[in-house]
C-alpha cells in the first residue's frame, strides 16, 4: 500500500470552502496558521494568478507565505485580496 502526502490545497476547491477554512483557522488559530492557511488558499488558487494579481513575483509569495515567515500587513492584504477574501471586524 502506498501513501501519498496531505495536501489541503488540493481540498480548496470553492469560495465557500476556502472561507470557512480561513474563518477556522482565524477563529483557532495564531498568526503563524494564518500566514500558512494564506499560503495553502494561494496555493489552490495558483501562485501565478496570485502573483499577477497582487503585483509581487511568485517566489516572493512563497517565500512571504512559507512557515516562519512574517511578511508585511500589506502584503497580506493584497493576497487577502487577490483570493476573494475581506478583513470584517464583529463585536464578540
Amino acid at each position: 500500500m502506498e501513501t501519498s502526502k496531505f495536501d489541503i490545497a488540493d481540498y480548496l476547491d470553492s469560495k465557500e470552502v476556502i472561507a470557512e477554512y480561513l474563518n477556522t483557522v482565524l477563529e483557532e488559530g495564531d498568526s503563524g496558521d494564518v500566514i500558512t492557511a494564506i499560503g495553502h488558499i494561494a496555493k489552490a488558487i495558483g501562485m501565478t494568478k496570485i502573483s499577477e494579481e497582487t503585483g509581487l513575483s511568485r517566489p516572493s509569495l512563497y517565500k512571504a507565505l512559507s512557515d516562519g515567515s512574517k511578511p508585511q500587513f500589506a502584503t497580506i492584504m493584497k493576497v487577502l485580496k487577490a483570493i476573494g477574501g475581506q478583513v470584517q471586524v464583529h463585536p464578540v
